[in-house]
């Protein structure tokens, strides 16, 4: 008797596969308006991020964002400010080239989107007109509007990546707290009756393009691809 697959399983919704609110529960974004100075009244680790989160306080109540390096308890930053200072919140415009920054807008007043892992930032690179591009960590240059805020200055946490996992254990705890599957098994290596990809006397990826309609046992493959085929 064969078990269910992985996309059944999660289909399903059960603890194993549910999110834990409670690693969820801090919000990170900027309030739609802001003005003046903020106080960073606490610093604290969250298990479902990989930085530390500071909760910052300002006349109309407190948010949260991603903890700068070099960031302590009781200071002060400025809010959509213009001057250049680790910590200080700033439209993009404002922003000189070549300065490090994070936690950056996708859209102006959604929040904050982009670079928010522990030792990460990205770069000021240049100005054409209304759209700022700016240098991501995998090197590409992305554009932005101008009126797009962020925080200057980079990430705590880094050097997470630096010291190698050495126990499966340890693994399967920090997968678990931000609810990531894992272990993941290649469905080629599985057993027949496991997954519609399974058995072979050898490793035979199938390409198999999945109808839209098909149920979850069988949605595997490629779903819904733009193309097929070897690029030429």
């Amino acid at each position: 008797m064969g078990k269910r697959i992985i996309q059944q399983r999660r289909g399903r919704g059960t603890s194993t596969y549910r999110v834990r609110k409670k690693s969820f529960k801090h919000k990170l974004q900027f309030p739609k308006k802001m003005e003046g100075e903020g106080t960073i009244v606490r610093l604290f680790g969250s298990a479902g991020h990989s930085a530390p989160l500071a909760k910052i306080s300002y006349k109309e109540g407190s948010f949260f964002i991603p903890a700068f390096k070099k960031m302590v308890e009781g200071e002060k930053i400025q809010l959509d400010s213009k001057k250049i200072k680790d910590g200080n919140i700033a439209r993009l415009k404002d922003i000189p080239l070549k300065t490090k920054i994070y936690n950056i807008e996708s859209k102006p007043g959604d929040g904050g989107k982009y670079i928010k892992s522990a030792g990460n930032s990205a770069i000021v690179n240049k100005v054409m007109g209304e759209h700022i591009f700016v240098l991501m960590p995998s090197k590409k240059e992305k554009k932005f509007h101008g009126n797009c805020r962020a925080v200057i200055g980079v990430i705590a946490g880094a050097g997470r990546l630096d010291k190698p996992i050495l126990k499966a254990g340890k693994q399967f705890y920090i997968k678990k707290s931000k609810n990531k599957l894992w272990p993941q098994t290649s469905a080629v290596k599985m057993n027949a009756i496991d997954h519609p990809f399974g058995s072979g006397r050898a490793k035979n990826p199938k390409s198999k393009i999945a109808k839209r309609n098909a149920p979850p046992g069988r949605k595997v493959g490629l779903l819904r691809p733009r193309r097929t085929g070897k690029k030429k």
